[in-house]
């Protein structure tokens, strides 16, 4: 029999339920994977070992079998807060924060019968699109340690491509899921605005953030994310009376099926394209001609498309994203001095909006969210490059100019914060191989509410390449 963490997720829960392993014997498996891999790798901030022990037995006594991820390990992002586990938002400032209380999304992964691990690694207050905060080490990428593995949830994309967990969570406010996964060669799902209850976006200015999982095939990426929306397994319950349109289904029977043949537009145009000078690498390129023969092989449409200039987008989106660090709670000289430089850069800029600023770009964004949209509508699903670059090295970005750290994430990941603007579901796919053995990924942009058939698409590309039986050598 294959070791435990080279089954997939959905495999590893089949065995769970037919009773041919047990929760603690899973969570016991995958903490020896961690203690052994993670001090290299960056993976994990903290390891909650006995809690996860007592937590696996928990679920073998008192947790039904029905509920979708009996027993399965996932752990949180350390953004997210669990009560009386230590939680440091990557900063140095949060240090020896303990919560009280729980966050809706990490009761909702208990409730669906998850078991935790611990925290994955995130860049300060998930801010960036790389994982490398001064409070701790680099989240490095299993392909090969001296690249990074993308952000902000870097630490959970490298915990499952090292095998050290089946799944994970991540959050996605301008690409944090699906950079990544694209970086670590995995699958990730940012779904549409309002789709899991527990992690919406609306209750956010924008409507940027919202969860998603970060998984090794499609499947596994889809028995999560049901689990996110309806951690009980039954329907959904919204709490606000705006959500993501779509059926309550399950989405799993989608990825497993995967059937159905599509319209499919590609675009190498982005909404930074008249702000930044956006190259694509060769390698990026390779990546979408791959998708693109594999999808045109398998009978869907395919149309070349572009996207309207707009010139608007760019600086009402970083208005947002500087609006978001004003919230930080640093109100000292001695506590803005340990923010790193794009942070405190970030923090300033959003204090000095004013209340017509922050109006004025919400706006600005909500005519952007309309105008995609409407351009993208007459497409199932529109396919574009994950990544502009290849995996960037460790360091490669500036540690003192925030204003040049910004315009180096935008070149390396043009192609995501627009879906989180107009609310749209998307999927990163790892389609490809650079010739020294990197990940190279696309995305595929969905309708709203479309993620059925995101996963339907990836799930049929994913037979063709099989990308899940490519291992990388720090998980060997």
């Amino acid at each position: 029999m294959a070791d435990l963490h080279e089954l997939t997720a959905l495999e590893q829960w089949r065995s769970l339920q037919q009773g041919e392993i047990s929760p603690t014997e899973l969570t016991r498996h995958y903490l020896d994977r961690i203690e052994r891999l993670n001090p290299g790798l960056g993976a994990f901030v903290t390891v909650t070992g006995e809690a996860a022990l007592a937590r696996a037995r928990q679920v073998e006594t008192e947790v039904p079998r029905t509920r979708p991820l009996w027993g399965l390990p996932f752990a949180d992002k350390d953004l997210q807060q669990r009560a009386g586990v230590p939680v440091g938002f990557g900063s140095r400032l949060m240090e020896g924060t303990v919560p009280e209380t729980s966050d809706l999304l990490v009761q909702a992964l208990d409730e669906a019968g998850g078991v935790s691990l611990g925290k994955t690694a995130t860049p300060e207050f998930g801010l960036p699109s790389y994982t490398e905060p001064v409070a701790g080490v680099p989240a490095r990428n299993p392909w090969n340690p001296a690249l990074g593995a993308g952000g902000s949830s870097g630490g959970a994309a490298v915990a499952v491509a090292a095998r050290m967990l089946p799944f994970a969570p991540g959050s996605d406010g301008g690409g944090s899921v699906r950079i990544p996964a694209a970086a670590c060669g995995l699958v990730g799902v940012k779904p549409s605005r309002g789709r899991i209850p527990a992690a919406s976006g609306l209750d956010v200015p924008g409507g940027l953030p919202v969860a998603g999982p970060l998984a090794r095939t499609v499947a596994d990426a889809a028995l999560l994310l049901d689990a996110m929306i309806a951690p009980d397994g039954g329907r959904p319950a919204h709490p606000f009376a705006v959500r993501a349109p779509g059926g309550d289904e399950q989405l799993l029977g989608a990825a497993v099926r995967g059937e159905g043949r599509y319209q499919l537009g590609v675009m190498t145009t982005s909404a930074w394209d008249d702000a930044y000078e956006i190259s694509l690498a060769p390698e990026a390129l390779a990546a979408l001609a791959v998708a693109v023969d594999g999808f045109a092989a398998m009978g869907h449409g395919i149309e070349q498309t572009a996207l309207e200039p707009d010139p608007s987008y760019a600086p009402a989106f970083r208005a947002l994203w500087q609006l978001s660090a004003a919230r930080i709670p640093a109100e000292t000289v001695e506590q803005e001095a340990l923010l790193e430089p794009l942070t405190r850069w970030l923090m300033h800029r959003g204090r000095a909006l004013t209340g017509r600023d922050v109006a004025e770009a919400l706006t600005t964004l909500a005519t952007y969210e309309r105008s995609l949209i409407r351009q993208l509508s007459r497409f199932d699903a529109v396919l574009t490059p994950a990544l502009a670059l290849t995996p960037r090295p460790v360091g490669w970005y500036d540690a003192v100019d925030g204003e040049r750290n910004f315009a180096q994430q935008v070149q390396y990941t043009p192609f995501t914060s627009m879906v989180n603007v107009s609310g749209l579901p998307a999927i990163t796919l790892p389609v490809a191989q650079t010739p020294d053995g990197l990940p190279m990924g696309v995305q595929l942009i969905g309708r709203p509410g479309g993620e059925a058939t995101l996963l339907a698409l990836g799930a049929q590309l994913e037979r063709r390449i099989r990308w899940q039986d490519r291992v990388p050598p720090a998980a060997r």
